[in-house]
């Protein structure tokens, strides 16, 4: 993020100076940024307990939403009233958050739990514990065939692609369509472009509870609730963007309200395919991201020159195109996820050096996911302590194991 920032405070000098020096700035951009969510997936995989997954996804990708409103929102303005020529303007003050998110990501993040400084024991405990078989010092053998295989892994690639390119469609395409065929103004553009990212902001994080609570409760599984909210997402997205291809100047303003209801759905991917690296294999979810991410950064490339192409004269009829290209390609994405995906632990997963003292039971995580905090605590297994905790100077007293004169819950 420090180069991404970096960059981007380059941008208007570099555009100044020569276009060749403009492209090797974005790249670099764009090679720093690449980083970013698979970094994030790595932490969440030691971060989130089983039943709060959807949820954290759903939180941390909320940020990005939150950019894309505050980036079109504040942009068409500042091209008009800002300062260096107005666009100019737009690089310097995202270069700037940028460089101050840095100097709080380093003073408040860690990569675990135990690593934190500001975390309270009884908290580092339960996260650690809740987990189950996270505790894993270093993935230093990664099952690269098993990956490649695995008809999860391959569900999770394809959604993210067709999501993606949805998503890159509208990202680059948006303001345009705006303008040319809806004919709103660059400053009402703006307002209106950034109008549907708050209803996926919204979206996303009220998905991301009600997918966590109907696992969390025993309503669907986990398999189930992955492949229902990404079917969802994929189906009300195809339906929504094909029927703004049908909408004129005159209706307009329903365009709008149907570009918004698309991005609501599209926001419901955050508790379906996005989640779904941490349940095929935690100790490996960063890497997953990064194989589907790379994958599905190609419609990055593709969408913006597919769109262009589609649009030679700026038509209604030509951005109708548009439109059902992305509807067919959510309506494909939708298809094989339901038909491939999965919401399990696979079985490649548990890499061989994994510490597995730190193992809990999915029966007695749900069982815990259901307590209040300081119940949850006291009623982890004894196996949690090891040899770790006496280095730290826990007494075996600090913890409190499974009554044995009766069985643990759900028979485990």
């Amino acid at each position: 993020m420090f180069f991404c920032a970096l960059c981007s405070l380059l941008t208007p000098v570099s555009a100044r100076t020569h276009v060749y020096l403009v492209y090797a700035i974005r790249f670099i951009l764009g090679f720093a940024a690449g980083v970013t969510f698979p970094c994030i997936h790595a932490m969440l995989g030691k971060w989130s307990p089983p039943f709060e997954r959807s949820k954290m996804v759903s939180f941390t990708s909320a940020g990005q939403m939150l950019g894309n409103v505050a980036t079109f929102a504040i942009s068409g303005l500042l091209c008009q009233y800002g300062f260096d020529n107005g666009w100019g303007s737009i690089f310097y003050l995202s270069g700037l958050f940028n460089m101050l998110w840095v100097v709080l990501w380093f003073l408040f993040t860690a990569d675990t739990p135990a690593k934190h400084r500001f975390i309270t024991e009884r908290e580092k405990f339960y996260i650690e514990a809740s987990i189950g078989r996270g505790d894993v010092k270093k993935v230093r053998r990664v099952p690269w065939l098993k990956i490649a295989t695995s008809c999860p892994m391959l569900a999770v690639i394809i959604a993210h692609t067709c999501t993606n390119y949805v998503s890159y469609t509208l990202l680059t395409s948006l303001p345009l369509f705006m303008k040319e065929s809806l004919h709103f103004d660059i400053k009402q553009n703006g307002l209106l472009s950034a109008l549907p990212y708050v209803c996926q902001f919204v979206s996303s994080i009220a998905g991301g509870y009600a997918a966590d609570t109907f696992r969390e409760k025993g309503w669907m599984s986990t398999r189930t609730v992955r492949r229902s909210f990404q079917f969802t997402s994929f189906v009300g997205t195809a339906i929504c963007i094909a029927s703004v291809g049908q909408m004129s100047c005159e209706h307009r303003h329903i365009a709008v309200a149907l570009l918004c209801l698309c991005t609501s759905f599209m926001g419901l991917n955050r508790s379906g395919y996005c989640a779904n690296h941490l349940d095929l294999a935690p100790s490996y979810a960063g890497i997953l991201f990064g194989i589907t991410n790379t994958i599905a950064t190609v419609p990055g490339m593709v969408a913006p020159i597919i769109a262009g192409a589609l649009t030679p004269n700026k038509s209604n009829d030509e951005w109708k195109n548009v439109f059902y290209v992305c509807a067919a390609t959510a309506a494909s994405g939708a298809v094989i996820y339901l038909i491939l995906a999965d919401g399990e632990l696979q079985t490649w997963a548990v890499p061989p050096e994994t510490d597995t003292k730190i193992t809990l039971a999915y029966s007695h995580d749900a069982e815990l996911s259901r307590m209040p905090l300081e119940n949850k605590l006291s009623r982890l297994p004894l196996d949690q302590y090891d040899n770790t905790d006496r280095a730290e100077g826990k007494g075996k007293d600090d913890f409190t194991k499974w009554n044995t004169s009766s069985p643990a819950p759900n028979g485990s």
